[in-house]
């Protein structure tokens, strides 16, 4: 194989003979296409000779066409008349096409971009509407064939989703309850009411801070456990296998979960509010110097501590659904591929985040409004 090049010779006004030598083919050309079209730029070739050219394929031809923005003579490829038809071709297909579409303005696409994601938005909530029909139906089934209730999946989700989340849950709410002592002890004692410090930690602990920091910790381990175990079995198609063999995937995978979260979410939740005031105890013992003794009597002096305490557990049987139904849905949308499944494995954490806050604020806007 002999690399591809090229000789300009006789050169008479604007009429040039160009001498092709080597191999123009897709192996050879190298770098000889761009320096044959800064050679040629404003130049007329008259002649062509190809009697020092080897092996010509359609590369080669197109190199050609691209370097002169002009047709060749029409005694171009006299001697090697299978080279001027693979050129003629290649010509014809290079200069006829079509333009190439214009790329659209900045505006236009930051304007189709946002119509995409908002057409996203909506398809993603007519499909979630569509999941949260089916769920109504299979819990409603559920409950009126109770016999027909897989107890051992319930019973593996129960210890999976909840039992083997409760060292994070524990060991996270008491370094909160902690952090919100050492704020109150160190912002209230400037005021002379460092006494305080003990309902700040109770109020934050109870009212918020224990079911808030408990699902958004199960949301990253469950939603995203729940997403990743359904759309791994949707790309293996054991999901279609299952509705095959007249099993209902919702009975079989996502009411043993959604059940879990809804008994482990209240549990875990209290788990937290204990641990959260085991921390903010200790805290308020070592820099405050107020014995446990003491923190526990003033807050079985305060009356609205029974009123944290529900407002707590009310949310958390909500928050459990929002996050089950989350990773469910996601996982039930995963496509064939393993692209679709990361996807859909980070959106299941991602809103089931957005959707746990977002309802916070809904549940203090109301709580607000009914002086709780």
């Amino acid at each position: 194989m002999k690399t591809a090049d090229f000789h300009i010779e006789d050169a008479q006004g604007d009429a040039t003979v160009l001498k092709l030598t080597g191999d123009w083919t897709t192996m050879s050309l190298g770098q000889t296409a761009l320096r044959l079209g800064d050679k040629l730029e404003g130049v007329r070739i008259e002649h062509v000779d190809l009697s020092e050219m080897g092996k010509f394929d359609t590369a080669g031809a197109l190199a050609l066409v691209q370097a002169s923005n002009f047709a060749m003579p029409a005694n171009a490829f006299e001697t090697r008349p299978e080279a001027g038809r693979i050129y003629a071709m290649v010509e014809t297909l290079e200069r006829q096409s079509a333009e190439p579409p214009k790329r659209p303005s900045s505006f236009v696409r930051v304007f189709a971009k946002i119509g995409a994601g908002v057409h996203d938005a909506a398809a993603e909530m007519l499909l979630s509407m569509a999941f949260l029909g089916r769920l109504m139906g299979a819990t409603g089934y559920a409950f009126r064939h109770p016999g027909a209730i897989r107890w051992p999946a319930w019973v593996s989700q129960v210890e999976r989703s909840g039992l083997d989340a409760l060292p994070i849950v524990a060991v996270t709410n008491f370094f909160i309850g902690a952090v919100i002592a050492f704020l109150g002890a160190n912002l209230l004692t400037q005021f002379g009411a460092g006494v305080f410090t003990v309902q700040l930690v109770a109020v934050a602990v109870l009212r918020e801070l224990a079911v808030l920091i408990t699902a958004i910790l199960l949301a990253g381990r469950s939603a995203s456990s729940f997403a990743a175990e359904i759309g791994s079995m949707r790309m293996n198609q054991e999901v279609d296998a299952m509705q095959v063999m007249g099993v209902n995937p919702f009975q079989a995978l996502v009411i043993p979960r959604l059940t879990a979260m809804l008994i482990m979410m209240p549990l875990l939740t209290f788990v937290g509010m204990v641990t959260g005031f085991i921390g903010g105890g200790i805290v308020t013992w070592s820099q405050l110097d107020y014995g446990p003794a003491f923190f526990v009597q003033r807050i079985n002096e305060d009356p609205m501590m029974g009123t944290h305490l529900m407002v707590g557990l009310i949310k958390a049987p909500v928050f459990a659904v929002v996050i089950a139904a989350i990773g469910c849905r996601q996982g039930m949308a995963v496509a064939g591929d393993v692209e679709s499944l990361g996807r859909r494995v980070t959106a299941a954490v991602v809103q089931a985040i957005f959707a746990i806050i977002t309802l916070d604020a809904v549940f203090a806007l109301m709580f607000l409004e009914l002086n709780l």
